[in-house]
């Protein structure tokens, strides 16, 4: 089905299995990532970058991997009552509720609307739009946050950010420099300084109802995961569930739809298994980032193996043959007998997946083979259909 067929499989390293897993230890915050750093409210947040740079403005900003893989992945970690300042993003935005209750509120000033998000929501924010949020719940809370694009042309601030930094000595340079007056730096002769969008600009911006935002976001409620989604889903082992969130991504079942389709550069779905069951083996040519969310998974990468545990993530490398497996050990059972992946492709169009000879012959067995078009099918109707002259 793809473009791997002829290629020979890849040796992977102990070590460069290692590089790839970023474990919830290995996580580095920056507390003086963005501009709003001092800002009352907003001076006691963490800046997470686990994929890429995003758009840190920090110069000390730890990056666990910086391979490109089309999009960016990071976090940002918050205390009750910290508020991320109302920015604007010109790629894609997409936040997913590792643990907290955040506010998210919108427009210039934030009066737009709000909406409430909270654990397992995954909500896709529209480009051009000003966006922030608060913790609100009682305890520190996580938002995993994707951005598309490997360089994503930065952040502009609301005209108040700006304006509250600059009078706690902060400013920000043309070439996205944070300059900290306080602890000595000097104000560039050589590069302009940011100043506010301009107003025509700003009201020229989309307003967005409550309505339209809801309709982006995808709650644990709202998920209605494909029985029988990939070619291994009626196999032993093979059982998982999938749930497309934005984009097609691996799904299998024609039918099939996600929340969203539009361009994100990446794709982002939900599997869901039982101890012992999981996706079999097979291979893609995108880039791609599992992270656990509750449960513990086995992940068979070639000839290497990588468990991980919730909050836990793991970049397989692009043509890589891999399975994913969820485990019951003691102490360590999944949640109400269930476990959560989360998938993250690269790309915007469906994700081609080749499966592993036995798996195909397994299938085929139990009824069910892909189509030329790489959905599933019945086997029983695929072999009435005649060849093309």
């Amino acid at each position: 089905m793809t473009d791997l067929v002829d290629r020979p499989t890849t040796t992977l390293s102990r070590a460069e299995v290692e590089r790839r897993t970023i474990r919830r230890s290995d996580w580095v915050p920056c507390q003086a990532a963005f501009i709003d750093c001092r800002t009352p409210g907003s001076d006691r947040k963490s800046n997470f970058q686990f994929i890429g740079p995003g758009v840190s403005q920090s110069s000390t900003q730890f990056v666990n991997l910086t391979d490109p893989h089309g999009f960016n992945l990071g976090a940002a970690g918050m205390p009750n009552g910290v508020s991320n300042s109302l920015h604007l993003h010109f790629t894609a935005e997409v936040f997913i509720n590792l643990g907290g209750e955040f506010l998210i509120r919108w427009g210039v000033d934030g009066t737009e609307g709000e909406y409430l998000c909270t654990d397992g929501d995954i909500i896709s924010v529209p480009t051009w739009a000003f966006r922030g949020f608060t913790n609100v719940g009682p305890d520190d809370g996580i938002l995993l946050t994707i951005l598309g694009h490997d360089v994503t042309g930065g952040i502009i601030w609301g005209p108040a950010v700006l304006r509250d930094a600059e009078s706690h000595g902060l400013h920000l340079t043309a070439d996205n420099r944070l300059i900290d007056t306080v602890a000595g730096d000097v104000v560039p002769d050589d590069v302009a300084l940011i100043k506010p969008m301009p107003q025509e600009q700003i009201d020229a911006l989309r307003h967005w109802s409550v309505e339209e935002m809801r309709a982006r976001v995808m709650t644990p409620g709202d998920r209605r995961p494909v029985e029988h989604g990939l070619l291994c889903g009626t196999l032993p082992g093979g059982g998982a569930r999938i749930t497309p969130v934005i984009g097609y991504g691996m799904v299998e079942d024609r039918r099939a739809q996600p929340l969203l389709h539009e361009p994100h550069t990446f794709n982002v779905a939900w599997l869901t298994a039982t101890p012992g069951e999981g996706v079999l083996s097979h291979r893609h040519e995108r880039t791609q980032v599992l992270v656990a969310k509750s449960g513990r998974w086995q992940v068979h990468l070639e000839d290497q193996t990588v468990e991980l545990d919730p909050d836990d993530m793991l970049s397989v490398p692009q043509g890589s043959w891999r399975s994913f497996t969820l485990l019951s050990e003691a102490g360590s059972p999944a949640e109400a007998g269930t476990g959560e992946l989360l998938v993250i492709n690269g790309g915007d169009d469906r994700v081609l997946l080749e499966w592993a000879p036995e798996v195909v012959e397994a299938a085929e067995r139990s009824g069910w083979v892909l189509d030329p078009n790489g959905y599933l099918a019945p086997a029983a109707v695929i072999r009435t259909a005649t060849e093309d002259d």
